[in-house]
């Protein structure tokens, strides 16, 4: 089986004038434009997340030199920006939506932006876009108790299925952050594969639950999302974001720890 990596491209807003919440990983149009047009010049061949895990779930061949264009929470812009340009090279890509941040009957009112509304999201998917989950609310989902964590994740599923007819078969978890048993909830809830973050190529033995991506920001230029497509210097690239994520994730065990030995005492 391949074991070819592939750069997973992580978007958020594609926006002209994002707000200060969104901004550092917004995208200009412009430049989320010249940045498709670079996956063809260079004979890149985008494919869906459902597609990809499944070709190494399964062993079938990877198409040559594949890419993954995928967006999270559910930013207006993805329809109004992203859409055409997409369209314009057929480009398939993933949009994983948290249920409780999209414009219409479900809305929580959390959305840092303006958001898509679920005729969007079901115009995206005709046109080919993936929908997976990103939970209902946008949570720290390794921080929540057992409980909540399913009910983040059901209410997300369920939301996306009426709405659009069919299941998500994928997840991004949101910020990134998993643990174990965070994975095997996401595979209880019925999802097939799920992406965290990391900032490193997407490796087959990294697991159908723990797929990595590389951060698309406002600050990429053309040079630097060159070297993410082909892999080059990735690491010294991100360098910095893995050593706030392995701070941060210290963090988060120690909250962990100090809330089980909390509950065990009550």
């Amino acid at each position: 089986m391949s074991e070819t990596p592939v750069p997973i491209l992580m978007y958020h807003s594609v926006a002209t004038a994002p707000n200060d919440a969104t901004r550092a990983l917004s995208v200009a149009p412009e430049a989320f434009a010249e940045q498709m047009a670079l996956i063809g010049d260079l004979g890149l061949t985008p494919v869906t997340t459902a597609d990809l895990a499944g070709r190494w779930r399964t062993g079938r061949p990877l198409p040559a030199r594949p890419v993954l264009i995928t967006f999270d929470d559910g930013y207006e812009g993805v329809h109004r920006h992203a859409l055409p340009v997409l369209a314009k090279h057929g480009f398939p890509a993933t949009l994983f939506v948290s249920t409780g941040w999209i414009r219409g009957a479900y809305d929580t009112g959390g959305g840092l932006d303006t958001m898509l509304d679920w005729r969007q999201v079901r115009e995206l998917a005709a046109a080919g876009v993936e929908t997976g989950g990103h939970s209902h609310t946008h949570p720290q989902l390794d921080q929540l108790d057992d409980d909540a964590l399913r009910t983040e994740l059901t209410r997300c599923t369920e939301i996306v299925t009426d709405e659009l007819g069919a299941r998500p078969l994928s997840f991004a978890y949101p910020y990134g952050y998993s643990s174990s048993r965070v994975r095997q909830a996401v595979r209880a809830d019925g999802y097939a594969q799920a992406l965290a973050v990391g900032n490193a190529l997407a490796r087959r033995h990294q697991g159908p639950y723990a797929l990595e991506r590389v951060t698309v920001r406002r600050s990429t230029g053309a040079e630097e999302f060159e070297r993410l497509l082909q892999g080059r210097a990735v690491a010294r690239t991100f360098a910095r974001d893995r050593a706030l994520t392995k701070g941060y994730a210290l963090v988060r065990r120690a909250r962990q720890v100090r809330r089980k030995a909390i509950r065990s005492r009550v």
